[in-house]
């Protein structure tokens, strides 16, 4: 195709790329004698409707953005010659290499210049997600960005092209959804056609990532989900945390936003929220089970959490109880033992001493013997409480949908208005309206914090929603 004329008006110099159905092509506009970019996108046998859907958006996209460090849109026209049926989207050329060919010829980055690389990628992702609707670039990668020389002790003007994947939030809320992007750069929502612009957060952590190690993250060992690139660097530990951060799976453990993660790599010691336990602790007896069904994206969790079992402390309990209650026995019997009407009042009177003395009992019986159970569906929550076979449910269950915070309490301490200082055991509640289901230590087998806060983040995880501290 060398020295083709395309649209009347641009000779094609060379071509600079090619993939199914398209290509790229250096040419020079013979009119203002300047270098451009064509995508071509052809009418072969690999063509497919979707393929026109993106180029077309891809075109609208560029043709609505203004900014330094993007190609400009220049034109968009039909081919119709003897060797190439289809469309044509002219943009500005960039005379510069893209990360993916520095690191095939051996460039290596400081840990400086991947937060200079970051900090521009960060700005022009600003850009984007703070447009109306916002625009999600969805294939952020090495070879999409490209790098100019370096100039003193800047590392080069950074540029992000190929907006062939691009989306705007409207349109992923209504039609139907192409799933698009590079594998190791995509982040699992992106999987399931969800895209938000936090995914593109993950796809420049992973790019990082890839800059540092000159390994592809889809080559480097992941453990639930993450990558595992630590052993592979020699980053400042604030750098470290930035990037699980950025490639955190669980999209709501993710920046929320270009500008949160900017000001968080800003900063001079990196601090990052703390993140909570998320490995299940040696020892830990709560048996948790996950059954996801890929039809709904949901499935079902059940958290068990199996009896306490003897403890000292349960003697003294125990013996108050028989205790209480045979005092309470006594005094029913004496009330019932005296002339009609009189013994009614007296009986109702004891009433509300049996509910403490069933209620000690039920406490003493649930720890030794009793089960407790949270269910989690994509239809509802439920809290469930098992004795000798028998279930009850405490608080009544809700809607799934309903369910609004994940809140995490630590052992904290507080003062009454005498200043008497009380500990307070750490607690996991889960609010669906104004229902709370409660999980805390000591009243069940979760006995230590890390236990809580590893339900904590599993629960995060399934719910897809930040925890609250």
């Amino acid at each position: 195709m060398v020295s083709e004329i395309l649209g009347d008006r641009y000779e094609v110099q060379q071509l600079l790329g090619k993939k199914s159905g398209r290509r790229s092509l250096l040419a020079r506009d013979q009119v203002t004698g300047e270098l451009v970019v064509i995508k071509l996108l052809s009418f072969n046998s690999d063509f497919e409707w979707d393929d026109l859907k993106l180029f077309e958006r891809e075109a609208e996209t560029l043709k609505s953005l203004s900014h330094p460090a993007i190609p400009r849109y220049l034109n968009y026209f039909e081919v119709n010659s003897p060797n190439i049926k289809g469309f044509a989207l002219v943009q500005s050329y960039i005379p510069a290499q893209t990360l993916e060919q520095y690191l095939q010829t051996g460039r290596t980055f400081t840990e400086t210049e991947v937060k200079q690389v970051a900090t521009a990628l960060l700005e022009i992702l600003i850009y984007l997600h703070g447009l109306h609707p916002p625009v999600i670039h969805r294939d952020l990668k090495p070879s999409n960005i490209l790098l100019g020389e370096r100039s003193g002790n800047s590392v080069g003007q950074v540029y992000l092209v190929d907006f062939g994947s691009v989306q705007t939030v409207l349109a992923t809320e209504g039609g139907t959804r192409t799933v698009v992007g590079t594998y190791g750069y995509m982040p699992p929502e992106q999987f399931g056609a969800r895209t938000v612009p936090a995914s593109d957060l993950y796809s420049l952590g992973a790019t990082l990532i890839y800059l540092i190690t000159g390994n592809h993250p889809a080559d480097l060992p992941q453990k639930d989900f993450r990558i595992q690139f630590e052993q592979l660097t020699h980053l400042s530990p604030g750098l470290t945390r930035w990037l699980q951060w950025m490639t955190e799976p669980n999209l709501a453990l993710r920046p929320s936003s270009a500008e949160s993660a900017l000001k968080a790599l800003n900063e001079s010691d990196l601090k990052i929220p703390d993140a909570l336990n998320i490995v299940k602790p040696a020892g830990s007896k709560i048996q948790l089970t996950k059954n996801l069904d890929l039809t709904n994206n949901w499935g079902h969790l059940e958290i068990l959490i199996p009896p306490v079992g003897f403890k000292p402390s349960m003697l003294f309990t125990g013996l108050f109880a028989i205790a209480w209650n045979s005092f309470i026995l006594f005094w029913t019997i004496g009330a019932l033992s005296a002339p009609f009407p009189l013994n009614v009042p007296f009986a109702l009177f004891s009433l509300p001493f049996w509910g403490a003395g069933f209620f000690m009992l039920r406490t003493l019986l649930l720890g030794l013997f009793g089960k407790i159970i949270l269910s989690l569906d994509n239809e509802e929550i439920a809290l469930a409480y098992e004795l000798f076979g028998v279930r009850y449910l405490s608080p009544p269950p809700a809607p799934r949908n309903s369910i609004t915070k994940l809140v995490y309490i630590p052992r904290h301490i507080t003062k009454d208005s005498d200043g008497d200082k009380t500990t307070v055991a750490a607690q996991l509640e889960i609010w669906a309206g104004v229902q709370k289901y409660q999980l805390g230590i000591n009243s069940s087998a979760i006995q230590s914090e890390a236990e809580l806060e590893w339900l904590a983040h599993e629960l995060s995880d399934w719910l897809r929603m930040e925890i609250t501290r």
